[in-house]
């Protein structure tokens, strides 16, 4: 390889990466029609199919505040089905080797979720989140720090007990939506307390599209100094401002492995709507226009990645683009993953937009076939730096 390749010039720079596709909650939270619950179990079951191992189920809160995971149970019980593990025995893919994932903001959830596993179709994983800005904390969970900081802690004892990991994400790390400016030394500390009382990883995450790329690279890099193994961090953004794949960008620079991404962009802010009727969700918008406040692209990820040379561990490109397409199907929409309009990166000659007329031009004027400078002019161009 050249000198000047990417991975040379950056050391940190992983070579293979684990992407976690969380459409089925993150995506969905944020839509104002109701999803139905077959189409939920079909895209997971497919993305499984399509090589994803990590992948978020749905919300386990009060469906009062989030009524689109309201058939929470019935989509754990389509994916922990004897006929779609017998599928995936049929393809090679061990059932053990997918972790399925759901949100579980409160001990209420929590305690769901342990009374799915018990049931034999609960979660592999829970996800709870603190944000560095106590007034956005507030008000995506309704409690101050210190008492959520000790409900996690007894989320996280009993979950161990259960045999179901623990996620803690942090929020708001550079900056509120809320409060504005925060500091990146608070989710650095915020980190070490989640890991300190017993989370198995933790979720760094851009709810609100604040990072610029730099403050990103700077972050990671600031995070993998202190803490640095890659298997504890997940790299999280919203693309409110259009960033999403500069900032994935800038954290695989810094030497994250792990990424998140929805198909078609989708997510954002819960929905204070669902089938016309209004829901409490997080509260009013935070946003002019909630339609682009989602993630970034899962498709746009995979095809930039594979691009990259960076190992995306066996998932199926070409599927999830199929996939992408589909769910603009569901959702009822244009979305914004660019790879579903304009496809991959062709690798051959594409015959049909070649121009005969070059070739006739070229023996009419004298040239060789695959000459591209005049005759006698030297084969290396004599340029000198003044």
């Amino acid at each position: 390889m050249s000198e000047y390749d990417i991975f040379k010039v950056n050391n940190r720079m992983p070579k293979k990466v684990r992407l976690a596709e969380i459409t089925m909650r993150d995506g969905l939270q944020h839509e104002e029609a109701w999803i139905p619950t077959e189409a939920k179990i079909y895209y997971l079951q497919e993305l499984a199919f399509a090589g994803v191992k990590r992948l978020e189920v749905t919300n386990l809160g009060n469906p009062r505040i989030m009524p689109q995971f309201m058939d929470a149970e019935e989509v754990f019980k389509g994916i922990r089905s004897d006929i779609f593990e017998k599928r995936l025995t049929k393809r090679n893919i061990n059932k053990d080797d997918i972790e399925w994932t759901a949100i579980t903001i409160r001990e209420s959830a929590v305690d769901r979720a342990i009374e799915l596993k018990e049931k034999g179709y609960g979660p592999d994983r829970v996800l709870m989140m603190v944000s560095t800005d106590e007034e956005h904390h507030f008000a995506n969970s309704g409690t101050t720090l210190p008492t959520y900081w000790k409900e996690a802690e007894r989320c996280i004892k009993k979950c161990k007990d259960a045999g179901i990991k623990m996620n803690g994400t942090v929020s708001t790390i550079w900056g509120s939506p809320i409060s504005g400016p925060t500091r990146l030394e608070d989710a650095i500390e915020f980190t070490k307390r989640w890991l300190s009382i017993g989370a198995d990883d933790v979720e760094h995450a851009d709810h609100d599209g604040s990072a610029p790329p730099d403050q990103v690279y700077r972050y990671f890099s600031m995070l993998l100094d202190e803490i640095p193994n890659p298997d504890l961090h997940v790299a999280h953004f919203h693309v409110t401002r259009g960033w999403g794949l500069a900032n994935v960008l800038a954290t695989l620079q810094a030497g994250i492995e792990i990424f998140e991404g929805t198909l078609g962009g989708l997510g954002g802010q819960p929905t204070n709507f669902v089938n016309r009727t209004p829901v409490p969700g997080t509260g009013a918008y935070y946003y002019k226009d909630p339609n682009v406040v989602g993630l970034p692209s899962f498709e746009d990820m995979c095809v930039m990645m594979d691009e990259m040379r960076i190992d995306i561990s066996g998932i199926n490109i070409d599927r999830i683009l199929e996939l992408g397409t589909l769910m603009e199907k569901t959702i009822g929409r244009r979305l914004r993953s660019e790879s579903i309009l304009n496809g991959r990166i062709p690798k051959e000659p594409r015959e049909d937009f070649k121009r005969p007329k070059l070739h006739a031009d070229k023996k009419r004027l004298g040239e060789r076939p695959g000459q591209i400078i005049p005759e006698g002019w030297p084969e290396k161009a004599q340029y000198k730096v003044e």
